[in-house]
């Protein structure tokens, strides 16, 4: 009997249990969506299935080995197709040549194994083009979609495939493999990224990489800061709020990044235990109504991204509302 190895894919016991009775068995979906928060392994553990489905070897999949397995790992499997956003979104070009490719039979392996990331990205008419695929799912194909859950996705896509969830890692794992992929970092500064990232450590490299982690530092300190004069509280808001707006896909997580230390602020209000010191004087600034008020501008922010408003005036607003006296 074949064996499935996803030892590689850690901290997503449920998902991968999910997955590998699914192997076993040979009652495969046509249709799987992996949904959780960013950088907890989804696009890894798809991947990996496919890796497996396309493996040749009769023992132990993926063996890593086998011509399978070689074509996959130098991209170049004649049976494997992997969909990413064209930009910012997934395109209804791209799903219309997914389907081309779809009413052609598999060439080796019997089975087509399509990976398509990010699906949240994909707009409306996009989404409907594929829900068609998923209606009247083509033989000898299975598709697996990957979501982040920070964003919707139609709920008729839902309703047609099984869902996978996905979640944060527990801290000391998350802080485990940020270590291991940063050398440079000692236990207490993993620790402190693992924390940062609720638990996702693949959104460590993104923060450091791409300024997010240091912003959200400044932001932080600065909210925490005895407060200044209006004037200087909007002019600080206003210095951060244009770095913001520079951020690419690190933005989504910098605000993340926020509404987790508001929440934290919140938990510190109830039970009188701060996790820092930065957690502890917002503590004293604001009540539990107005950190509410702080996460719900937060939340506000991430739906006017969501919907391609301009990003400039949305740091702003947001900036504006979390200073204590800017607003």
């Amino acid at each position: 009997m074949t064996s499935y190895d996803f030892s590689g894919i850690l901290g997503q016991p449920k998902a991968i249990n999910l997955l590998t009775r699914a192997l076993s068995s040979g009652r495969l979906a046509h249709a799987y969506l992996f949904s959780g928060p960013d950088g907890v392994g989804k696009t890894r553990t798809a991947m990996e299935v496919a890796a497996a489905l396309l493996c040749t070897d009769p023992d132990r999949r993926p063996c890593r080995r086998c011509p399978g397995c070689l074509k996959f790992a130098s991209a170049n499997h004649p049976d494997f197709l992997a969909i990413r956003p064209d930009g910012v979104a997934i395109k209804i070009d791209q799903v219309r040549e997914l389907k081309k490719s779809l009413a052609f039979a598999p060439f080796e392996t019997g089975l087509r194994v399509v990976v398509l990331e990010e699906v949240q990205t994909m707009r409306r008419e996009a989404g409907n083009s594929l829900l068609k695929v998923l209606e009247e799912p083509p033989p000898d194909n299975l598709l697996i979609l990957v979501a982040s859950d920070s964003e919707p996705i139609l709920p008729t896509i839902l309703s047609r495939c099984q869902v996978i969830p996905f979640y944060p890692l527990p801290l000391e794992l998350a802080a485990e493999i940020i270590a291991r992929e940063n050398s440079e970092l000692d236990r207490e500064g993993a620790l402190a990224l693992a924390t940062l990232t609720n638990g996702c450590p693949g959104q460590a490299g993104r923060l450091e990489a791409g300024g997010a982690l240091e912003l959200y530092r400044q932001v932080v300190a600065e909210l925490a800061a005895p407060v200044a004069g209006e004037a200087t509280q909007v002019e600080t808001a206003l210095a951060l709020a244009a770095r913001m707006a520079e951020l690419k896909q690190e933005l989504d997580v910098l605000l993340d990044l926020l509404r987790i230390f508001f929440k934290d602020v919140m938990i510190a209000a109830l039970s009188g235990s701060a996790s820092s010191r930065e957690v502890a004087l917002a503590r004293e600034r604001w009540n539990l109504e107005r950190l509410s008020d702080k996460i719900a501008a937060i939340d506000s922010a991430h739906r006017a991204l969501a919907r391609n408003c301009n990003r400039a005036l949305v740091c702003e607003t947001l900036l504006l509302d979390l200073f204590p006296d800017a607003g």
